[in-house]
């Protein structure tokens, strides 16, 4: 009997290893640095990153780890440097580091599951990584989206062609933590759908009290082997501000403005060490109706037409990034080489990024 009954506690014990099985720890980071020179000899061009002139300068160092072990898994993803802090996340006062990543999951079953934590916000199209673009500079729609979300999600595979993600997220977006009084106050939802191969579309709002409500669609679909098309289209009207002297009691009074836009990104392989892409962008600033601000400097009721032509050359994990771009405003919300107002905006940039 005793036998028996260690030799069933073996075979437990081997099963319960086999499911709780660990994958390696996976170790992977990127690094980026480029020259800008904007012909108005100004930063003049209003979205993220990439805003000093006529100079070599650091993007981000990012480092990601990542573990599975059994049905659980955990991402963890710091970030240094002007890219991968002040200029995407609010600064925290002491740290020279900032976290991009930081969520667990746990798979209930193959179809559904749970996370928690920090993300990488699944609105829109680009991303802060500069690995996870192909144009170096960003899009109007990016810059005054989201670009981190702290809350619990779940997330349900009805098929391998449709899924759907709800959650709960802080009051407003890129804090790690909410203001008390508001708490997990913003909802959530992405409906992912594959209709074909090669075609993937993601369905996206965010709506909150204080962050606003954000409608985004996001889609991208492999034409060829070497073509490629992307699309995001999104709608937001700024949340009710709390606070100041903009009250009455706790009764928010002041409603910000919003914005309207879409970008398409046209993006071809020639080789498998050179592509070039095309990404055109129209971005409106709505109207506010009191106080209120200006979003990457469009004003309400104006809007801008902005074309970037971008190259990518490869070697191993360097890819090389030509760029020129060319914005164009409904006004002059911009300066020339005397300082002097212009509807439009001119750059160039040449960028490296690594990534390993």
């Amino acid at each position: 009997m005793k036998k028996i009954v260690l030799s069933l506690t073996a075979l437990f014990a081997v099963a319960i290893g086999a499911n709780a099985q660990d994958t390696p720890l996976s170790i992977s980071g990127y690094g980026d640095a480029y020259y800008k020179y904007d012909f108005a000899k100004a930063q003049n061009i209003g979205t993220s990153f990439a805003t000093d002139h006529n100079s070599m300068s650091l993007g981000m160092l990012g480092l990601a780890l990542k573990k599975t072990t059994g049905k659980a898994s955990f991402v963890g993803e710091l970030s240094y440097g002007p890219r991968g802090a002040g200029q995407s996340i609010p600064d925290v006062a002491g740290q020279s580091f900032h976290i991009q990543n930081l969520n667990m999951t746990y798979a209930f079953t193959d179809k559904f599951s749970m996370a928690a934590g920090y993300f990488s916000t699944f609105v829109g199209y680009e991303v802060i990584a500069p690995t996870g673009n192909f144009n170096y500079s960003t899009s109007y729609l990016f810059t005054n989206g989201p670009f981190q979300n702290a809350g619990v999600k779940a997330t349900y595979a009805f098929s391998p062609k449709v899924s759907l993600m709800v959650g709960a997220f802080n009051d407003n977006w890129n804090v790690y933590s909410a203001n008390s009084f508001n708490g997990l106050s913003t909802i959530g939802a992405q409906l992912t759908v594959t209709p074909i191969e090669g075609w993937t579309a993601y369905a996206n709002v965010l709506k909150g009290d204080v962050s606003g409500t954000i409608l985004d669609l996001t889609t991208s679909y492999q034409v060829s082997k070497s073509f490629k098309v992307g699309l995001n289209a999104a709608d937001f009207e700024a949340g009710k501000q709390y606070g100041g002297s903009n009250t009455i009691g706790a009764d928010p009074v002041v409603k910000y403005a919003g914005y309207q836009g879409a970008a398409l990104y046209l993006q071809n392989a020639f080789t498998d060490k050179f592509s070039l892409g095309v990404r055109g962008e129209y971005f409106a600033s709505k109207n506010m109706t009191a106080g209120g601000n200006t979003f990457a400097g469009v004003t309400p009721k104006e809007s801008v037409i902005s074309a970037t032509l971008s190259a990518n050359f490869k070697a191993g994990g360097l890819t090389f990034i030509p760029e020129v771009r060319l914005d164009n405003g409904s006004f002059a919300q911009f300066v020339n080489d005397k300082g002097l107002a212009t509807k439009s905006a001119s750059q160039a940039t040449l960028a490296v990024v690594y990534a390993f």
